[in-house]
């Protein structure tokens, strides 16, 4: 197959788990005989327009204007507008105007696929994002020819939007060949007691204020730090917050020594009040620590019995549930992960869907014609 994949941005340019579910599937479905191009926003002059690597192509375009932080490239349109030459469109995210632009230039005879990585954006409020899931996100979704979910919860969510296209739900995977519990701990962290992991961008939807306000609530012999892994906007004003003695920024990490952070943490602390499915979450779980993150529908089942949930927000509840997992005994997170998040699965369900596809509208095509 002739696969374009629309993504507002690409790891490692940008950092997080949305961009590196691109990066990995790209490569991944490149490594298994696909020719895979990535068109995407970068404003940054020092990177090429066009590059080969990982096996897959890169085009990127500029941007032309910036609305409520979301960039607008007018080269993205021209690029799809000549986009038939492709036998499959795989965008992604709805909250990103790069997916708005592959539905409005959705082109006869070139199904397109549109994977939702969480219904509300943590960067803007939740009424604005429910008026936008209730107009433009819905009718972007319904140009679909399918609509992948990674829970059987958000399927249901979606729905409830009044979205009608085709929904497939395939779980989000993570390598867990790579993230296990055995080998090399990371030496960035250096606490005799235990130590909580947060690992995200510093915004407010991923509300790690909430994360260390939890902490400062643990009784002292408890003895726990907080370690927080990733950058962004608010990170100067948590660090003026901060008590160094139970809290410390480790900033950005690659994605290559995650596995070593992991392996260093007792628990992982989530405390978002909007998220898809978590990659940090599954990839905590499969190096076998156990999480406490936010009562979130889609989330919750997934946790359950490896972690606890706790409403957003809830402070006090956040302090307690680690507690809880350092204290009582659990199932072993990583069965969990392998049994139904595995990374291979993901790929290989993706990939067989996009071809079934491209086979249904390449039969189509062939009626017609005759």
């Amino acid at each position: 197959m002739r696969i374009l994949r629309v993504a507002q941005n690409l790891y490692p340019e940008v950092p997080g788990g949305g961009t590196y579910h691109v990066h990995a599937m790209s490569r991944d479905q490149a490594a298994m005989g696909h020719d895979v191009t990535v068109l995407t926003v970068s404003g940054d002059e020092s990177l090429p327009r066009r590059e080969e690597r990982d096996g897959y192509s890169v085009v990127r375009r500029r941007p032309t204007v910036e609305v409520l932080g979301n960039q607008i490239s007018a080269g993205v349109s021209r690029f799809l507008r000549n986009a038939g030459d492709f036998d499959v469109i795989h965008a992604h995210s709805h909250l990103y105007f790069s997916t708005n632009l592959a539905a409005v230039h959705h082109i006869d005879g070139v199904p397109l696929a549109i994977t939702n990585h969480g219904l509300y954006s943590q960067n803007a409020p939740e009424w604005l994002f429910d008026l936008y899931l209730r107009t433009v996100g819905r009718w972007t979704f319904n140009q679909a020819d399918v609509v992948f979910c990674y829970t059987e919860e958000d399927r249901k969510r979606v729905r409830e939007f009044g979205v009608n296209s085709r929904i497939e739900v395939i779980p989000n995977g993570v390598d867990t060949e790579r993230f296990t519990p055995d080998g090399e701990v990371s030496g960035t962290i250096d606490h005799d007691g235990p130590v909580v992991l947060f690992v995200g961008r510093l915004v407010g939807g991923k509300q790690p204020k909430d994360a260390i306000d939890a902490m400062s609530r643990l009784p002292e012999k408890v003895d726990a730090k907080l370690y927080v892994v990733g950058d962004g906007p608010l990170r100067s004003e948590l660090e003026t917050r901060r008590n160094q003695d139970i809290v410390e920024f480790l900033g950005q990490i690659s994605y290559e020594k995650m596995p070593e952070v992991y392996r260093a943490g007792d628990v992982l602390l989530l405390p978002s009040r909007a998220e898809g499915l978590p990659r940090t979450v599954l990839e905590a779980m499969s190096s076998d620590v156990p999480v406490v993150v936010s009562e979130l529908e889609q989330v919750a089942p997934v946790v359950d019995g490896a972690g606890v949930t706790v409403p957003v927000g809830d402070i006090n509840g956040f302090a307690e549930g680690i507690e809880t997992m350092l204290d009582d005994s659990f199932e072993d997170p990583r069965t969990v992960v392998e049994d139904k998040f595995d990374w291979t699965n993901t790929v290989e369900r993706t990939t067989t869907t996009l071809a079934e596809l491209t086979n249904e509208f390449d039969r189509k095509s062939a009626t017609t014609e005759q």
